[in-house]
């Protein structure tokens, strides 16, 4: 420890003169190694500190957890149609200077920002979400990375030009108490209030009308229709309490959670968005859905009736054919397999496609690709523009960065981005909860409401809520 110390002081001093000599602030990033370390507690600890400046991200194979506590430095923007051009371009200038000790090539390491953009700028704005903006990350000023099961410290600091070492002391004593568990890192159980559907008949007689324009409009293919239940708690809910739950029974998935001031958006989604490492891009089409059977033969036999059904084929090749489109655009030799296969989740089964490819340049980043891809036809439907229209016009809510890119960019343009479904937006002792629906035009409303009925069932259970 005491060796890991002077390397840190050494780079510091480092970072400070550069600081001095430029007149300027600029980010000092130092990286370690480290032994095994639970991310769930990490997370919880120094929860009175750092409340409302934490994030969390697992992906479903476990081999990428990143976990932030505290905001050296936060992005945010109103900005709308160029949300995705303006935190690539922050981000860029900000670490155009930086001072980064990294000894180690493993991706997640170094400067990390992790955040989300909202689904639609365009959209009606609800309290709620308010403070999430257009966009927003946070570069932590400790963040632990467990990457393939090897453990990662990396501390960021901003080192102004008349700092001196007063700052990095106070970090490596707090990175101590963390360690140490001296700091607080109790988690509260949960108790609903009461749950509400929120305009369950209006929402029903909407995808309605939805199915008649699509009968109508012959150009006019896929509208996705989601809606949102609120719920009432009796005491302000412990987001790190949720993650436990979340990690206990939806371990397959993406798990995530954002914070900002007094609000958190967690979730568990089946579905990565962009991943890009080095050279490799990955991608992923999730759309048809079905429900889990009570037995194994009754699950296969609606796997099969999935996988064979006229309608859940069309509105996954939707997603094929324009996730392939984006893909083709920015990569080299895209692999796509010519038949779906089935993904199973706790409550669900999707048709499945993956997409890999090797990007053309290497120079550009991940933002394009999350930019292009968003949102896929999973998520708003086909054509892209007159589905956002008519989701303004019959959702009639804001769904902030519910079905939105969430995840993490690096210093080098790496990172992975998850469609933020099966999620919900705990803002003390209230929630709101998201689920939605590809509607086609031989759509049943009622059957559409069932589905959505199902998709809430993850983050339900989470909060402690009765299964719909």
């Amino acid at each position: 420890m005491k060796m890991e110390q002077m390397d840190i002081v050494d780079e510091y001093k480092i970072a400070l003169t550069k600081a001095k000599n430029k007149n300027k602030t600029l980010l000092f990033s130092y990286t370690e190694q480290l032994n095994n370390i639970d991310p769930l507690s990490f997370y919880s600890s120094a929860k009175a500190i750092f409340q409302g400046e934490r994030f969390f991200w697992k992906v479903p194979n476990d081999e990428m957890i990143i976990v932030g506590l505290g905001s050296a430095h936060t992005f945010q923007t109103e900005v709308g149609e160029g949300r995705f051009e303006y935190i690539e371009r922050e981000w860029n200038q900000f670490i155009h200077d930086a001072h980064v000790y990294n000894p180690f090539d493993v991706q997640g390491t170094g400067p990390v920002i992790f955040g989300g953009f909202s689904f639609d700028p365009l959209s009606m704005k609800e309290s709620e979400w308010t403070p999430f903006y257009n966009a927003l990350f946070h570069l932590p000023k400790l963040m632990l990375i467990i990457n393939k099961q090897e453990v990662f410290l990396t501390t960021n600091i901003l080192c102004h030009s008349n700092d001196n070492l007063d700052k990095l002391n106070h970090h490596l004593k707090l990175k101590r108490e963390i360690f140490e568990g001296k700091v607080s890192k109790s988690i509260e159980n949960i108790n609903i209030k009461q749950e509400h559907e929120l305009n369950q008949q209006a929402w029903i007689d909407s995808v309605a009308e939805v199915v008649d324009l699509l009968k109508k409009e012959k150009k006019l293919n896929k509208v996705v229709m989601a809606r949102k239940m609120n719920i009432e708690f009796n005491d302000k809910v412990a987001a790190e309490k949720v993650l436990e739950n979340l990690w206990e029974e939806q371990h397959e998935s993406y798990i995530f959670a954002l914070e900002t001031e007094n609000s958190c958006f967690t979730g568990a989604s089946p579905e990565r968005l962009v991943k890009k490492n080095g050279n490799t891009i990955v991608s992923a089409c999730l759309a048809g859905s079905i429900k889990r059977g009570n037995s194994i033969s009754e699950d296969e036999a609606l796997a099969e009736a999935l996988f064979n059904d006229e309608k859940n084929r069309h509105e996954h090749q939707l997603v094929v054919s324009m996730i392939a489109e984006v893909i083709r655009k920015y990569c080299l030799n895209v692999d796509i397999p010519e038949l779906p296969s089935v993904m199973k989740m706790r409550d669900i089964q999707h048709l499945f496609t993956p997409v890999n490819g090797i990007i053309k340049d290497d120079h550009i980043s991940i933002f394009p690709l999350v930019k292009d891809l968003h949102p896929t036809p999973a998520m708003g439907g086909v054509p892209t523009i007159e589905a956002l229209q008519i989701i303004r016009e019959k959702e009639k809510m804001d769904r902030g960065f519910y079905a939105s890119p969430i995840g993490w960019v690096d210093y080098r343009g790496n990172g992975e981005f998850a469609v933020a479904i099966r999620s919900g937006l705990i803002k003390e002792n209230e929630a709101f909860l998201y689920a939605g629906c590809g509607v086609v035009s031989d759509s049943n409303p009622e059957d559409e409401y069932f589905e959505t009925k199902i998709k809430f069932r993850p983050m339900l259970r989470a909060l402690g809520g009765k299964k719909l």
